[in-house]
């Protein structure tokens, strides 16, 4: 018997000595404390097929993100010319190369592990290198191009690059340790401690990779390994509240003495904490313990996404088992552009009224969160005066859009769909739209869902026709050809499942269609812009740089336009959703490229 024992003992401690074996003592996670405060990594790496997809991608999207950055170093030469022509060195760093050739160049091993996590709130980003040599050759170049050298010093003989930011008291730190790449932004009077830490030389007492918490969150929320991402606001909140983070001091007294030079008020004055900021922050981040996020797919041709905010009990109970009768709310969107809100006023009243009682009856006592008092003082009589109908009576919205087409000339849009106001009397909203508009009046719709046209002298301003029709729990306009036919439908369309608040569908075309309306009043800024940099009128900016700087932002958001429509060009349709449930919060995206 004794010997059996001994046999399984023994072999148990192989498995466990065989699993701690697959752990890489010099991952990026072995160096995360397990109790960072936020993290982002990829517990594993991804397959070849879909590395290459991505880059495939970037690739295409490269040239007008390259575009973006030319024209924010082009904002940036004016007020910081020395931050223009680091950017200007970046960007050469990218003539006619791949993401993947710009990689190998830099030494960025992209088949290697990463980590973005806290130092309490300070922020440390550790990623493999492939040749560390090269990493090191590309940050001598961009020290070259930016006209400066970084100081260099040594901890423990490991010598470091640092940068120092006396106008927010803080530090860049960056190093090459073990075939890996640090950069950290420290306190720039950063206890020896905290470098040491940031830097790898001291282990934490217990990591992420120890306490396995990543891969624990992955599993149960169903991300995959390739990115996870963790907000942990019980300990942020705190350290950010309370003054006890270093950062956070640091930032604050450089900010206080810069105070104190203008108008002599001492630093340690400004500096005083209230015991009750760090109990007051705690008791704010019960009622939101944490956020996360991942990818739940990655391939080729889907990009799905998964993000998680954790509520405390009596916020989750008081939505996840709630079913709004919104029609379209159930249903998964058949216009190119849908989109379903819920809007339960009566259920959002009772739960506000009750938060604004429980401030009302415990307020906060930190001096920098007495603001909230007054909000939620506030927040009660405006409850009160939702509870008039017909808003107290309103369940959610939805608008759904068949076309929308970019007017002439900065003109107004053409578009063509469906407004859908969900409420518990509809007879009432109505009522109401026929006394602000007369000319409704005639007009007597039942709840069959039969639409009727509306008064030719209501729809001027649209410059099409629009109906009107009535359901049990909605009231539904149309406005377009054709858009008669469909209002019976989408009063029919299913409502919410327990805990729907939210659901989005867009189309591929719909949504470039959006991005073509936003930049073309990008275009009819920038002329107007234009207009007035030729006109001989004085200018009311004496330095005679405001015009130059909205020109070279204008020149940046055209950019950013440039990149957004590379990528909407790929993409077949974008469906998303936001649901409460025992856990909290959920809103999922699933974008499927073509």
């Amino acid at each position: 018997m004794r010997s059996t024992t001994r046999f399984i003992a023994l072999g148990l401690a192989g498995v466990m000595l065989a699993a701690c074996g697959h752990k890489d003592k010099d991952a990026p996670l072995a160096f995360v404390p397990a109790d960072t405060p936020y993290v982002v990594a990829n517990l594993d790496i991804m397959d070849d097929a879909t590395r290459g997809a991505l880059l495939a991608q970037a690739d295409a999207q490269l040239p007008s993100q390259l575009a973006q950055l030319d024209a924010s170093a082009e904002r940036l030469a004016r007020k910081d010319p020395d931050g223009a022509r680091l950017l200007r060195a970046l960007r050469a760093e990218f003539n006619g190369k791949t993401i993947e050739t710009f990689a190998q160049g830099a030494g960025l091993n992209l088949k290697g592990y990463s980590a973005f996590y806290g130092l309490g709130l300070a922020p440390v980003l550790r990623f493999q290198l492939s040749d560390p040599g090269a990493f090191e050759g590309f940050v001598g170049r961009l020290e070259t191009a930016y006209g400066k050298k970084l100081d260099v010093a040594l901890v423990d003989k490991q010598s470091y690059r640092k940068y120092a930011f006396p106008a927010s008291g803080t530090e860049v730190v960056l190093a090459t340790v073990n075939k890996q790449a640090v950069a950290a932004l420290l306190p720039a009077d950063a206890s020896p401690a905290l470098l040491r830490q940031a830097l790898g030389l001291d282990r934490p007492p217990q990591s992420l990779q120890d306490d396995g918490r990543l891969k624990t969150l992955a599993k149960a929320k169903g991300y995959q390994k390739w990115l996870v991402g963790e907000l942990d606001l019980t300990r942020a909140l705190p350290l950010a509240i309370s003054g006890k983070d270093p950062l956070i001091s640091a930032i604050q007294k450089a900010h206080a003495e810069a105070i104190a030079a203008k108008t002599g008020e001492p630093v340690a004055t400004q500096l005083q904490t209230s015991p009750s900021c760090g109990i007051d922050a705690a008791r704010i981040a019960a009622r939101v313990p944490a956020m996360s996020f991942g990818y739940t797919r990655l391939d080729t041709k889907h990009q799905d996404v998964r993000f998680d905010v954790a509520l405390a009990d009596d916020i989750s109970n008081a939505f996840a088992g709630l079913k709004v009768a919104l029609p379209g709310l159930g249903g998964s969107g058949t216009a190119p552009f849908d989109l379903s809100l819920a809007l339960p006023v009566a259920e959002a009243r009772t739960f506000w009224l009750a938060q604004a009682d429980a401030v009302a009856a415990k307020p906060f006592s930190c001096p920098s969160l007495t603001d909230l008092n007054d909000s939620f003082a506030k927040l009660g009589p405006a409850m009160q005066k939702a509870a008039i109908p017909p808003f107290g009576d309103m369940l959610g919205l939805r608008i759904a859009l068949d076309s929308l087409v970019a007017g002439k000339d900065a003109g107004l849009p053409t578009f063509s769909g469906r407004v859908l106001i969900g409420t518990g009397n509809p007879d009432g909203l109505f009522a109401m739209g026929q006394m602000m508009v007369p000319a409704l009046a005639a007009l007597k719709p039942s709840h069959d869902g039969k639409p009727l046209p509306l008064p030719k002298d209501t729809t001027g301003m649209l410059g099409q026709p629009a109906w009107v029709a009535m359901g049990e729990k909605a009231l539904a306009f149309g406005i377009g050809a054709g858009e008669d036919a469909r209002l019976g439908g989408t009063l029919k369309d299913p409502t919410g499942d327990a805990g729907r608040m939210a659901r989005m569908h867009i189309s591929g075309a719909m949504y470039l269609s959006w991005l073509q309306l936003m930049e073309q009043k990008i275009d009819s800024l920038a002329a107007a812009t234009a207009a007035i940099g030729k006109s001989d009128e004085p200018s009311i900016d004496d330095s005679g740089d405001s015009a130059a700087e909205t020109a070279a932002e204008l020149a940046r958001s055209k950019a950013q336009f440039a990149a957004m429509k590379s990528q909407a060009e790929r993409v077949d349709h974008i469906d998303a959703e936001m649901h409460v449930d025992d856990g909290g919060m959920v809103i999922t995206s699933q974008t499927a490229l073509k």
